[in-house]
């Protein structure tokens, strides 16, 4: 009887610490320059945002190779431009992920034989789908910019930008800026949806600059972190993490300034 006491001492053991069997991971935030980010939650559903790694040049050689992705369960999409959009058709066939975009950017993909009809997930701003099971919960939100898809030499409508909240397993919940100006909404988002982390458009010309984004985050939406992106990939993205840091000031609100490939613990 003392054996089996100490078998199930060691095993509770072995729970309590998150390595016993069928313990769930660590979530996982990896960028690769852009707006591109590979979410892997901790039960190991994965999604990505704005697949753009190819032609990325940000994203280090090594990771320019969708298959490294490894299985991929949703993707997201901010708006059309290629920078956010490039990868999304050879990903999608590649691991038969459903594809996640605004209800009149999905008609226009789906008409254009972009992506099979059934494979788009087509929804619009303040709704709430739960694609890859109820325990996480996505919700398009609102994002102060344009959209176009480009196809064949013609370009067509890519119904309004969006940004995205998305609460994981444990009810941590990660926003999305897609590529945004500032806009007063944001306070609405941070005081109703909560965001414990924002992944944030800092660039400038075609997206909110440093002073901006520093505006919106310190002031408005006020998450407990913010990870800069959309920045240094191309000449205009002028804006720089430092200058970011600077305009945030003293404010309470942290920031974690991740490299092209690196990967963030949640």
């Amino acid at each position: 009887m003392r054996f089996v006491s100490t078998v199930r001492t060691a095993v509770a053991a072995l729970f309590l610490f998150g390595i016993g069997l069928g313990a769930s991971q660590a979530s996982e935030l990896q960028w690769f320059g852009q707006a591109a980010f590979k979410l892997t939650t901790e039960s190991g559903k994965v999604i990505v945002i704005d697949p753009f790694l190819l032609k990325n040049p940000k994203t280090p050689e090594e990771l320019k190779d969708l298959s490294k992705l490894g299985k991929v369960d949703l993707i997201l999409v901010t708006h059309g431009h290629f920078d956010h959009t490039a990868d999304v058709q050879a990903l999608a066939e590649m691991t038969g992920a459903k594809v996640g975009m605004n209800a009149d950017m999905g008609s226009v993909y789906a008409s254009l034989g972009l992506l099979p009809e059934e494979q788009v997930v087509r929804w619009n701003k303040s709704g709430t789908v739960t694609p890859i099971g109820d325990d996480i919960k996505i919700t398009m939100v609102r994002a102060e910019h344009s959209s176009t898809v480009a196809h064949d030499g013609t370009v067509h409508s890519g119904g309004e930008p969006v940004g995205y909240v998305i609460e994981l397993e444990n009810g941590y919940k990660i926003y999305h800026s897609g590529d945004t100006g500032v806009f007063g909404d944001m306070k609405m988002i941070g005081e109703y949806y909560k965001p414990d982390l924002a992944l944030v458009c800092i660039g400038g010309w075609f997206t909110m600059g440093p002073e901006e984004a520093a505006y919106a985050m310190g002031n408005l939406m006020q998450p407990k972190m913010v990870v800069p992106m959309h920045y240094g990939t191309f000449p205009p993205l002028k804006g720089t993490p430092a200058e970011f840091i600077e305009a945030l000031g003293d404010s309470p609100v942290k920031v974690k300034v991740m490299e092209p490939g690196e990967i963030l613990d949640m």
